[in-house]
């Protein structure tokens, strides 16, 4: 067996509304489709890549600390600084806390929280032929990055 690609990711959310809210209208993913407890989102490269789910009163919210898990998703946006800086500005404007701005050398990234504090990484692939060429510079640790 050869994967070909992640089809996509399903979150448990806290807020099905919230969480909508933020992957459809400040991110910029599609809904495609809507059940009782559960939003589909696609960015149009697949039928969805996201599935929200809302697990209702039962569920545990995460330990507060590192645990065992999905670290972070994230999201590509493009392929320019300009379509980062683009970003940076639309996320500012809708009220979205930025964590960080990192340059990862093989991309480039602003970090931030969704509703349910999942780390989300929105990022382009400013520099291709660096990890292209050298797989190793994903490996790389981020330096700040100015926008």
């Amino acid at each position: 067996m050869i994967a070909h690609e992640l089809g996509h990711a399903g979150l448990y959310v806290r807020d099905l509304e919230a969480s909508t809210h933020f992957y459809r209208d400040v991110l910029g993913f599609r809904e495609v489709c809507r059940l009782p407890g559960a939003t589909f989102l696609s960015s149009g490269r697949a039928h969805h890549e996201l599935a929200l789910i809302e697990p209702g009163p039962e569920a545990v919210p995460a330990p507060a600390g590192p645990y065992y898990g999905v670290a972070h998703l994230a999201v590509k946006i493009g392929n320019s600084l300009d379509e980062l800086r683009a970003a940076h500005r639309e996320l500012l404007a809708a009220g979205t806390p930025i964590t960080a701005v990192l340059d990862f050398e093989g991309s480039q990234s602003i970090v931030v929280r969704d509703p349910d504090g999942n780390e989300v990484e929105v990022f382009v692939d400013a520099t291709p032929a660096l990890w292209r060429k050298d797989p190793s510079h994903v490996g790389t640790f981020p330096k700040p990055l100015t926008l």
